[in-house]
């Protein structure tokens, strides 16, 4: 098993070459704007998987995941011929869910916005069920009191 800041070298390594290939071009023409948005290499150095985005509508992703995994052994080949490596990882194309992720978070964080300005309203007319300081609070002595500590004590002498 090979260390992980070797793993996480290859993997930038085939990130680039990649990425480089696909910028070139490949013949395919239902490949649409693809991003290579990470690699990860398994421990052994034996696999990668590529995650990636397409810039587009859905069937221009489902035709760009069509067309890269038809080009899956020519890439392995351009990986082969530019990494040290003893043995060329197979490689995986996977969707990368950053846009649908970015999408979801936005809109739940505009429900909470939403909510919040809901909730500042509400508090603004808001009055109290009971009483506005339901707290009990200690009894005050009274003036008598002390006049009769001072007599007890004026009595003891």
């Amino acid at each position: 098993m090979a260390d992980p800041q070797r793993a996480r070298k290859l993997a930038d390594r085939i990130k680039e070459i990649v990425a480089r290939r696909l910028d070139k071009g490949l013949r395919d023409p239902r490949l649409g704007f693809v991003t290579i948005t990470d690699v990860r290499v398994t421990g052994d150095l034996q696999h990668a998987s590529i995650f990636y985005t397409v810039y587009g509508t859905e069937e221009e992703r489902t035709d760009s995941a069509a067309a890269l995994k038809a080009a899956t052994g020519m890439l392995r080949t351009e990986v082969g011929r530019n990494i040290t490596a003893r043995i060329t990882p197979s490689l995986e194309f996977i969707a990368d869910a950053i846009p649908e992720n970015a999408e979801h978070i936005e809109s739940l964080l505009r429900e909470a916005r939403t909510r919040d300005a809901e909730t500042v309203a509400l508090a603004a007319n808001a009055e109290y069920a009971g009483d506005a300081d339901p707290y009990v609070k200690p009894r005050e002595l009274e003036d008598d009191e002390d006049d009769w500590d001072d007599a007890e004590a004026g009595g003891a002498r």
